[in-house]
């Protein structure tokens, strides 16, 4: 009894103490605003740390967004826009949500800063403003017209004045644009249907364009061959796109070539149709021969340094062991990391604009391989445009991206 009495005794003067405590209202509280407590310079070369890279809204490596299309006074020198359709795949669909999912994949990017060490630049803290523009609408129910609007809201982005060289002469060839120095923009798909739309898009700043195609299909069967060709509407889907480019004079001649191309064929002829469409072949099992810097190689004497070049990246490009969730998986493709090497390979080239297509999340494993490689493959090309400088460039060589 008396110890029970002692504890008792012990626990109120305990509470005592707690209550005095509080009732001190003499204690000094830390002084306002509180921004210290979340956004940090990083150490070292610098580079800002904002919410912890698991939470808040999931945009491209975390850049800042603006919706850019809604916004017309955004200003970037290098905008990523998302194109979600889906509607012109032959398989296995899903690629409308390829943009979200390639964001939420790509939120470790600048985890420790973003400094690429292969290429020995940072694309996040650069010359360059740097934008995530959010996604271009697009109808589900109108082929047609999504085509268009992609297109068309490519175009608005893609014609705009950039922030860095706006007054320096640029490569811009056609029209109103002539002369001009213009933005990059990345697009993420969305199937590769989008392709079209977007080579018409920068036909108009820069007339006939050389194109890089990583892929494991061709893409330039005709209409007839891939799909029977049943209305107009259906003639124009993933593997038709570039026959239709070809056809409308969006590519530069003999300067085109594939890269990782390992698809079945309906004959020999389709190489015959993809010579006539005006590309070159580098078929993924000659990377055991010749390797990546064969591959790099072949690409360059291809494509040339001097003149643009348009991008574009199908994620099939690689294993379905390395990128599981796409529409057309084809076995025998190349990894990640010999992707991305080949891909830094190509730094001195005037990459003015590129897309990286067929990311649908739905297949992807519960670590998002899928999402995860499309994203990393899409920093090394951030990384060469902002190393390779503003366009501007392409005029006046003399200038380097290191003194602006």
């Amino acid at each position: 009894m008396h110890y029970e009495l002692a504890v008792l005794g012990l626990c109120w003067a305990l509470a005592i103490r707690v209550a005095i405590a509080h009732g001190d209202h003499s204690q000094k509280t830390i002084a306002g605003p509180h921004q210290s407590l979340w956004y940090n310079t990083l150490p070292g070369d610098g580079g800002t740390q904002a919410d912890s890279v698991f939470s808040g809204i999931s945009t491209f490596g975390r850049l800042p967004y603006q919706n850019c299309l809604q916004h017309q006074s955004a200003e970037y020198d290098i905008a990523f826009i998302g194109a979600p359709f889906d509607t012109g795949t032959s398989y296995r669909p899903g690629a409308r949500f390829g943009p979200s999912g390639i964001r939420q994949g790509s939120r470790r990017l600048n985890l420790y800063g973003g400094y690429n060490v292969p290429l020995k630049t940072n694309p996040f803290s650069s010359w360059a403003t740097v934008l995530d523009c959010g996604d271009i609408p697009v109808t589900s129910y109108d082929n047609t017209f999504a085509l268009r609007q992609i297109e068309e809201g490519h175009f608005n982005i893609l014609s705009r004045s950039p922030v860095t060289d706006a007054d320096e002469p640029g490569p811009g060839a056609v029209g109103a644009l002539k002369g001009k120095t213009l933005p990059r923009v990345i697009t993420l798909g969305g199937d590769h249907t989008i392709t079209l739309p977007l080579l018409r898009s920068v036909n108009r700043a820069y007339g006939p364009i050389s194109v890089i195609h990583f892929d494991s299909h061709l893409d330039t069967w005709k209409p007839k061959v891939f799909g029977g060709s049943p209305s107009t509407v259906a003639a124009i889907n993933h593997g038709t796109y570039f026959y239709h480019a070809a056809m409308e004079g969006l590519l530069a001649n003999d300067t085109n070539i594939h890269a990782g191309i390992r698809t079945t064929l309906s004959g020999p002829s389709d190489y015959e149709n993809d010579g006539y469409c005006g590309f070159e072949i580098v078929e993924a099992r000659e990377i055991d021969t010749i390797g990546t810097d064969g591959i790099i190689k072949r690409i360059l004497e291809r494509v040339g340094t001097k003149n643009p070049v348009y991008l574009s990246i199908d994620i099939d490009t690689l294993d379905p062991a390395f990128a599981p969730a796409t529409g057309t998986p084809e076995t025998g493709g190349w990894s990640t990391r010999e992707l991305r090497t080949i891909v830094r390979g190509l730094e001195e080239l005037n990459l003015v604009a590129a897309d990286i297509v067929e990311v649908a999340p739905a297949y992807d494993t519960n670590a998002e391989h899928t999402t995860m490689a499309a994203a990393d493959v899409l920093y090394e090309v951030m990384s060469i445009m902002v190393k390779k400088g503003p366009l501007s460039k392409m005029v006046d060589g003399s200038k380097s991206h290191k003194d602006l």
